[in-house]
C-alpha cells in the first residue's frame, strides 16, 4: 500500500536545570555563586528529502524524542544542549495537529526545512540572582519541559493537472502516453493504488506536471474503496481532465460517471469541484455506432459544454486527439496564476503551552505604582516568546486577553500609560 499518511507523536528536549554552587578555593573560603547555566533541549525539525516519496518510515516508527539539555555543573560550568532531532520528509508533505486537524506547515517549494517545535531553554544557575542585598543565592532556574504533540503527516502530491475517473477508464494508459510515468496497467478495477506523476513535454510551449489520481467509486468521499486514501492527492493540482469512457465497455454511462465524480470532488472538498474542469473522451476507437443510435461524444458536448466543459474525443492507444487536449490544457493553465497551492498555517505550536493547571496573580503595587502580573503561567509564556518581534509581541497580548489578565487589569482600575511589570519586565498599558 502506498504509504501517503502517517500518525506520529513528538517530543522536545527538555531545558537542562541551573546549578547552585559556590566558589570554594584554598584562600576564598566564602567566594560567591558560581553555579552554571543548564543546556538547551533539543528541537524537532522538519527536513524536506528529495529521495523520498512515501510516509513508509513513518508507519513503522511513531514515536520521536529530541534529546534533554544537560544540567548546570559548579564552577559556572554550562550544560551540553540537547541535539535536535531532525525528520525527512517528501516534499508535498502537509503537517497537522491530530486534534484539532490545523495545518501546522506546508513542506513545500521554498520551505524545505521547518523547527517544529524548539527545545526548553536551559534554567540559568544562581550566579544569575546574585545582588548586593543577597550575595549566595541558594536557588536556581530550572530548564523549561520539554514540549510534545501528536501530528498526522499527509503527502499530497504536487502536480498542475490531475486525471480523474472511473477505474478502467484508460487514465494510466493516457499517462504512459503524454509522460515520462510508467504505471502498471491491466484491465481490472483500482489498477492504479498508487498516485503517479508524469511531466508532459510540449512543443513550443510550456511543460506541466500531471498526476493519475486512483480510480474512484461513487462513496469514495465517505471512505468507500480506496479513492478516499487518494482524493488528497488531487488538492493542489490547478487543472482536472476528466477522463471517461464514452464507449461504455463496461456498461456504464459516461454522462452519469461524469456527475458522479464530480459528486464526490465535491463531497469531499466544495473548493475541487470548482477547479477548471476538461473532459477527454476516452476510447473512441471502441465505439460502434449502429445504425440510427446517437453519437455517445455528441451527447457529452451538448451536456457540457453548454456549461463550459470541453469535451475532447481522444483514444489513449492510438493518441488520436491527445494533442489537441494537451495544448488546450496548457492554455487554461496560462489562465491561472502559476502560484503553487500551499496550505497556510493554522497551527502554531511555539506558542502551545499547557498552562491550564498553573496560576497567577495579578495585583496593585501601591509603593511602586505598578500592576505586577507573576506565576508559573506567566514566566512560562515570557521564556518561549520572542517579545522583541511583532509577531511574538502581538500573540503575547492575545494570551492576556484570552486568559482573563486584561480584564482583571481593567478591574483594578487600570488606565492607559500605567506601567505593568512582569518578572523583570515593565510595559505601558495602552488598549
Amino acid at each position: 500500500m502506498f504509504a501517503d499518511r502517517a500518525r506520529i507523536y513528538v517530543k522536545s528536549g527538555k531545558g537542562g536545570d541551573g546549578h547552585v554552587s559556590f566558589r570554594r578555593e584554598k584562600y576564598v573560603p566564602n567566594g560567591g555563586p558560581d553555579g552554571g547555566d543548564g543546556g538547551n533541549g533539543g528541537s524537532i525539525i522538519l527536513e524536506i528529502d528529495d529521495g523520498l516519496n512515501t510516509l513508509t518510515d513513518y508507519r513503522h516508527v511513531r514515536k520521536y524524542r529530541a534529546q534533554d539539555g544537560e544540567n548546570g555543573n559548579k564552577r559556572n560550568c554550562r550544560g551540553k544542549n540537547g541535539e535536535d532531532l531532525v525528520l525527512k520528509v517528501p516534499e508535498g508533505t502537509v503537517i497537522k495537529e491530530a486534534e484539532s486537524g490545523k495545518v501546522i506547515t506546508d513542506m513545500s517549494g521554498a520551505n524545505r526545512r521547518f523547527v517544529l517545535i524548539s527545545g526548553g531553554r536551559g534554567g540559568n544557575g544562581n550566579q544569575h540572582y546574585a545582588t548586593s542585598t543577597m550575595q549566595a543565592p541558594k536557588y536556581a532556574q530550572p530548564g523549561q519541559p520539554a514540549r510534545e504533540l501528536e501530528l498526522i503527516l499527509e503527502l499530497k502530491v504536487i502536480a498542475d493537472v490531475g486525471l480523474v475517473g472511473f477505474p478502467n477508464v484508460g487514465k494510466s494508459t493516457f499517462l504512459t502516453q503524454v509522460s515520462n510515468a510508467r504505471p502498471k496497467i491491466a484491465n481490472y478495477h483500482f489498477t492504479t493504488l498508487n498516485p503517479h506523476l508524469g511531466v508532459v513535454d510540449l512543443q513550443d510551449a510550456k511543460g506541466f506536471v500531471i498526476a493519475d489520481i486512483p480510480g474512484l467509486i461513487e462513496g469514495a468521499s465517505d471512505g468507500v474503496g480506496l479513492g478516499f486514501e487518494f482524493l488528497r492527492h488531487i488538492e493542489r493540482t490547478k487543472v482536472i481532465i476528466h477522463i471517461v469512457d464514452v464507449a461504455g465497455t463496461e456498461g456504464r454511462d459516461p454522462i452519469d460517471d461524469i456527475y458522479a465524480i464530480n459528486k464526490e470532488l465535491k463531497t469531499y472538498n466544495p473548493d475541487i469541484a470548482l477547479r477548471p474542469q476538461v473532459i477527454a473522451a476516452n476510447k473512441t476507437d471502441m465505439i460502434f455506432a449502429g445504425e440510427g443510435s446517437e453519437d455517445p461524444v455528441k451527447k457529452l458536448k451538448e451536456e457540457f459544454e453548454p456549461k463550459g466543459i470541453k469535451v475532447y474525443p481522444i483514444s489513449a492507444i492510438s493518441k488520436k486527439g491527445i494533442r489537441e487536449l494537451l495544448y488546450h490544457v496548457r492554455n487554461m493553465l496560462d489562465q491561472i496564476d502559476d502560484k503553487p497551492i500551499i496550505f497556510e498555517q493554522e497551527f502554531f505550536p511555539e506558542y502551545m503551552i499547557s498552562t491550564a493547571d498553573d496560576p497567577y496573580t495579578v495585583i496593585y503595587d501601591e509603593q511602586k505604582s505598578e500592576y505586577v502580573i507573576e506565576g508559573p503561567r506567566i514566566e512560562k509564556m515570557l521564556g518561549y516568546t520572542n517579545l522583541e518581534s511583532e509577531k511574538g509581541f502581538t500573540f503575547f497580548q492575545n494570551f492576556l486577553k484570552i486568559n482573563g489578565i486584561l480584564d482583571e487589569l481593567e478591574a483594578l482600575g487600570i488606565q492607559e500609560g500605567d506601567t505593568v511589570r512582569m518578572y523583570g519586565l515593565s510595559f505601558d498599558y495602552y488598549k
